[in-house]
């Protein structure tokens, strides 16, 4: 029979190796946590435009560090990188931009940059690209470089990118599919939104008062466009193209011109004055302002707002 005593020192003892096991258990998770695994080691990737930006942060998720290049509210046709951009692109895993058409300044960058894990990833790979409509200021046979703005190429886009994540992180590639698959998902919510919106449209002409970014979204959905400048921001329109705006405007009753992002609308108001138009905006989500980048500005955001206007502006129902 066991004594009091006895019984006393059992419990004890398995006190004591209780509190022993969690002590190493405790300690073996805590130890775990600061080993760094695939998952934990963060893909640092660089991107140039907003649109892949916010493509890379809703696919990468909480397994990549995804940083904008481009400085609020700067135009991708104009930037020039720092010294600090060019160490950051060094250090990246990853750079990600849309070819040498927006980002004439981006080949050389990369020649000058030496790392051997940096992978460069043009995601215009696989997109359907469109030549620009020609007139004074745009080059014939010049491509139009907006191609994100057909949601069938954003969808290749995010592919494309969920593929170098994968490639450059294996053990999250079932992470990254599953992300892609909600990420496409809710570009096809987005394009049989603006295609039921849009087909009922009584007024089928987009007159843009900023340089040619739209011919990619009105190809899509059925409808005219017409651009007051060439592909690149800085075009000057020519007196030509302004009097046919305002012809066109009048001609066909138009009540309203878009103006772009990131622009002053003065050029905008002042065909609209002519035209007795008014001014809606239409922004092409090259890039953000200072404000909406740290507000969490979204792509689809972005393009919902664009179809609320619009909406306006061709007097859908």
């Amino acid at each position: 029979m066991v004594s009091k005593k006895s019984s006393i020192i059992i419990v004890l003892a398995i006190t004591l190796l209780a509190s022993v096991f969690v002590f190493w258990a405790v300690k073996a998770r805590h130890d775990s946590l600061l080993i760094p695994t695939a998952s934990s080691q963060r893909l640092s990737v660089v991107t140039t435009l907003f649109p892949l930006y916010d493509m890379a942060r809703a696919i990468g998720g909480d397994r990549v560090d995804a940083r904008l290049l481009l400085p609020p509210g700067v135009e991708a046709h104009a930037f020039e990188p720092k010294p600090s951009d060019l160490a950051r692109i060094g250090q990246a895993d990853l750079f990600i931009y849309t070819g040498g058409l927006m980002e004439p300044w981006a080949k050389g960058v990369l020649s000058g940059i030496i790392s051997a894990k940096l992978k460069v990833v043009d995601v215009s790979r696989g997109a359907i690209l469109k030549p620009t409509v020609f007139h004074e200021n745009i080059q014939a046979g010049t491509t139009d470089p907006h191609f994100w703005l057909d949601f069938g190429n954003a969808k290749q886009m995010a592919g494309i990118m969920a593929q170098a994540f994968a490639a450059a992180d294996p053990p999250s590639q079932a992470y990254f599919q599953e992300r892609l698959v909600v990420y496409t998902a809710e570009l096809d919510r987005l394009d049989n939104q603006y295609r039921q919106t849009l087909s009922g449209c009584a007024q089928k002409e987009i007159v843009y008062a900023g340089h040619y970014a739209f011919g990619y979204l009105a190809s899509r959905y059925g409808l005219k466009y017409l651009a007051a400048q060439g592909v690149a921001p800085d075009a000057e329109p020519t007196a030509q193209d302004l009097a046919r705006l305002v012809k066109q405007l009048r001609g066909n009753d138009i009540k309203f011109v878009f103006y772009e992002e990131l622009s002053s609308p003065k050029l905008a108001q002042t065909i609209a004055d002519e035209a007795g138009a008014r001014l809606l905006l239409l922004n092409a989500g090259h890039n953000v302002t200072k404000d909406q980048l740290e507000q969490g500005m979204t792509f689809f955001a972005i393009m919902e707002a664009d179809l609320a206007n619009l909406k306006i502006g061709l007097d859908c129902p």
